[in-house]
Order: structure tokens, then C-alpha cells, then sequence
């Protein structure tokens, strides 16, 4: 742990001296809810932010007016995006509501950070077939799921065994953004493939078994529920990681899914040796997903259902860059 990390742990001191430590407490309230854990991570690094940031001041003895001004010079000082602001607004609520029963005014005097209008990067199909081209094995397979389903790299990567449908042509998308799940389509060009790499990843599920291991991570409280869960074929993951790790809550040794980073390299160097000169990351084969499907004539509500938006207007920024020039508009210069 960093020097700074460790002061801070003990600089929040507990209204009695048994009351844990209030980042354990944080944490603690984090699991009983069941949130992930990325999301124990980013709130805990905010709230330590906001600590710091009042000279470690304990949050019982701040209130409406502190969160506001740490909250506001992310925006003025550190230039963060609004999304940024909005997770650090979440968590120190998260604090203040969840562990510490405090109810705080509503924060008026936030300065809001600007939600800039950005449009999607989208390859075109020539660009997408070219990159695609430049990757082979897993990652080929990977990114080729991302570009024919439109789910999001970490869907693809926590997909479970269970949930791809072969006989349906589809795959059921668990515990998406929001928590949602939602049916996409299975690209027939891909069955062959991903049958393989499911009897691969299933020897390397029996090699852990062998050796008294294999029980992989279950969500919620579905390891105290079904028991033997874990070890089921049907739980593992469609994408195993080729090491074994320690589960940073529970210390069980366990096999996970490949890790985003892989993916990302992966395709950031195959879009450079495609000759494609935009930002490549595994999203813009979901931004590509989207784009094409509609040039292609599909209806944006099955185009909204396949991506999981909540509400269509999301959907409705791949209009925005469909591949027939500005706006669908033919230019009154090509008409001389």
C-alpha cells in the first residue's frame, strides 16, 4: 500500500475504538450491497480524495458545503470530464447515505463540469475487415464477438458458457450496464471458432479440477446458494484467463477471464498496421456494430435492444455517422 494510502487509513479515526476504520467500513457496506469490484474501487479512491482534499478532515465533520467545493474544483482545477464528476459525486454520497446515515442537502452550488457532444468513432467495414485481419487467435476472436454482437469489452470477456445459445444463433448478455441483461444476435461466422475456443478453455477446466481448483467468481450471493456452482462447466468463463490469481477479497486462488488490457493492445496494434489512422480501441467495434447495422436498414429500436440503451436517443447518435457524407446530404457542388 502507498505511504499516503496507509496514513490516510488511519488519519479517519472510528467513533469508538472498536468501529473499524472508515474505509473498511466503506468497503464492508460495498459487499453487503453487492456492488463490483471496480465500483468498491473507484469509491473508496474518491472518498479518500475528498479526505485529502479537506487535509483529512473527518466526513462526519463536514457537510453539504465541503462536498460541494471538492466536488466543484474537480471541474475548475482538474478540468475532469462530467461522467468523472458524477462518479465522485456518487461516491461520497455513497458515504454520506450507506455508511455514515447522513442526509445531505441537495447540492446546489456544485459547479458542474461541461458535457462536451462528442460523436462515436465508427471504421468503416473496409477498415473494419482490415483490422479484423491483423489479429489472430483469441484476440481475433475477441474482438470479432465485439464486432458482431455489439457488446462491450467486458460483457465479452465475463461471457459464461451458459449463456451463448448455439442453436438460437444468440448470446444472452448478464448483469450489462445498469445491471440489465439483454439478448444480442451470435454471428454464424463465428460459431466454429468459438466452439473451439470453449473446448479449449474447457481442458484447461478440467487441468484445474485435477488439481482441486476450478471453482470460478459467481455473482451476488449465488456461491452461498448453489455451493457447487462454481466448479459447473456451464459457470465458467467462455474467455479463461491463461494464469491463475488470487481474489482480492476473498484470497481464493481462482482462474479468471483474460484481462481488458490484453484486448486493448491487442487491438490498438492491429489498427496501426491497418493503416486506420483513428483512435482504434475494442469500442469503436461497438460504436461500428451500431453504425452499420442501421446503414444496412435495420430499425433503431432493434439496433437500441441489441446495445442495451435505455432509452433510444442514446441510440440515436449513430445517425449522426452513418457513411453517406454529412447528414445523408448530397452537396450542391456535385450537382455543377
Amino acid at each position: 500500500m502507498h505511504p499516503a494510502s496507509s496514513a490516510l487509513e488511519n488519519a479517519t479515526p472510528s467513533s469508538t475504538p472498536n468501529e473499524p476504520k472508515l474505509l473498511d467500513q466503506v468497503r464492508t457496506r460495498i459487499r453487503t450491497l453487492h456492488y463490483s469490484i471496480r465500483t468498491e474501487e473507484a469509491y473508496t479512491g474518491w472518498i479518500r480524495r475528498f479526505i485529502l482534499f479537506h487535509r483529512k478532515k473527518h466526513p462526519r465533520d463536514m457537510g453539504a458545503v465541503e462536498v460541494e467545493s471538492f466536488l466543484s474544483s474537480l471541474a475548475t482545477q482538474n478540468n475532469v470530464s462530467a461522467s468523472t464528476q458524477n462518479q465522485a459525486k456518487a461516491a461520497v454520497l455513497f458515504l454520506y447515505k450507506e455508511v455514515l446515515k447522513i442526509d445531505l442537502p441537495w447540492l446546489e452550488g456544485i459547479t458542474a463540469a461541461r458535457v462536451p457532444r462528442r460523436l462515436p468513432v465508427v471504421l468503416t467495414p473496409h477498415e473494419s475487415r482490415a483490422m479484423l485481419n491483423e489479429l489472430d487467435g483469441t484476440m481475433w476472436l475477441v474482438a470479432s464477438l465485439l464486432y458482431g454482437t455489439g457488446m462491450r469489452l467486458l460483457e465479452a470477456l465475463r461471457l459464461r458458457v451458459k449463456d451463448i445459445e448455439f442453436d438460437r444463433r444468440e448470446i444472452v448478455v448478464r448483469e450489462g450496464k445498469g445491471n440489465k441483461d439483454r439478448v444480442t444476435v451470435l454471428p454464424e461466422n463465428l460459431i466454429t471458432a468459438l466452439q473451439r475456443q470453449l473446448e479449449k478453455a474447457h481442458a484447461l477446466h478440467d487441468a484445474d479440477l485435477a488439481q482441486g481448483l476450478g471453482a470460478v467468481y459467481l455473482p451476488d450471493a449465488l456461491a452461498v446458494k448453489y455451493p457447487n456452482a462454481a466448479r459447473a462447466w456451464g459457470w465458467q468463463y467462455a474467455f479463461p484467463s491463461p494464469s491463475l490469481s488470487n481474489d482480492p477479497r476473498s484470497g481464493q486462488r481462482r482462474r479468471h477471464h483474460l484481462l481488458e488490457q490484453s484486448v486493448q493492445r491487442a487491438v490498438s496494434i492491429a489498427a496501426r498496421r491497418a493503416g486506420i489512422d483513428k483512435p482504434c480501441t475494442p469500442h469503436v467495434l461497438r460504436h461500428s456494430f451500431a453504425t452499420h447495422l442501421l446503414q444496412a436498414g435495420y430499425d433503431i429500436r432493434t439496433v437500441q435492444e441489441l446495445l442495451g440503451h435505455a432509452d433510444v436517443s442514446t441510440t440515436m447518435i449513430y445517425t449522426h455517422v452513418l457513411n453517406k457524407g454529412g447528414r445523408g446530404v448530397r452537396s450542391p457542388l456535385d450537382q455543377l
